[in-house]
């Protein structure tokens, strides 16, 4: 799989594009104390993790000189779809295109249901809402509570499961909702593709799985006029 992966990549490259990983605290690459608080990523210090990201896109746009709004695009899948709902309803103005595979966005919502399988145990990655400080630092970058009301948004796809037990289809549905509710005119299309018979790892077959590859990348490539 890795290997198509990176072959879908290299298709990206040969059309001119420049493909980055953003390292963001909330990961292990520099370290426990990239993670940890009280300088990393977990707890009250989440919004480290999206204030990184539009770092870097900053970084490309403003230092590096690699791109510029209306070229640039972000892709995260799970809760790396959190970051990219928190990212752009914190910066729209800074991506052209967003893709959100299975987004985890409905942050309060869910992490408040103790019925959901990962929802306790990931109390002590997030906080547990049901406790003041925890709900209200949540409420301030839960992607669904911040959709900025009259702004320009990137185009958006995003992408559900309906048999997804870790991000309910109805996360990305009400997510795409809100952006069409909110959103100011000169924004670009919010498009749901949700997968019928499929969970949160998406198609296990190796060609369908292609094909929803290929399907996000078309969309990218069309909204960036590279198609």
């Amino acid at each position: 799989m890795e290997a198509s992966f990176s072959a879908t990549r290299l298709t990206l490259l040969n059309r001119g594009i420049v493909y980055a990983i953003a390292q963001v605290r909330g990961g292990g690459e520099l370290g426990r104390q990239w993670y940890e608080e009280p300088n990393g990523a977990k707890y009250l210090c989440k919004k480290n993790t999206f204030n990184d990201f539009v770092d870097v896109a900053r970084h490309m746009i403003d230092t590096r000189k690699l791109t510029s709004p209306d070229k640039l695009s972000c892709e995260g899948r799970s809760a790396g779809g959190l970051l990219i709902g928190a990212t752009i309803n914190q910066a729209p103005e800074l991506f052209k295109v967003a893709i959100l595979g299975v987004p985890f966005v409905d942050v309060v919502c869910t992490m408040t249901d103790a019925s959901i399988p990962l929802t306790t145990g990931e109390w002590e990655e997030w906080g547990n809402p049901n406790e003041e400080k925890f709900f209200q630092y949540m409420m301030e970058y839960s992607p669904m509570q911040t959709v900025q009301k009259g702004a320009n948004y990137p185009s958006c796809l995003l992408t559900g499961g309906l048999h997804d037990s870790r991000v309910a289809f109805w996360e990305p549905a009400k997510f795409a909702a809100s952006l069409r509710h909110l959103q100011g005119p000169d924004s670009g299309p919010v498009c749901l593709k949700m997968e019928l018979s499929a969970g949160h790892f998406s198609a296990s077959d190796r060609y369908k799985y292609l094909r929803e590859l290929a399907f996000d990348y078309a969309f990218l490539l069309d909204q960036r006029g590279l198609a």
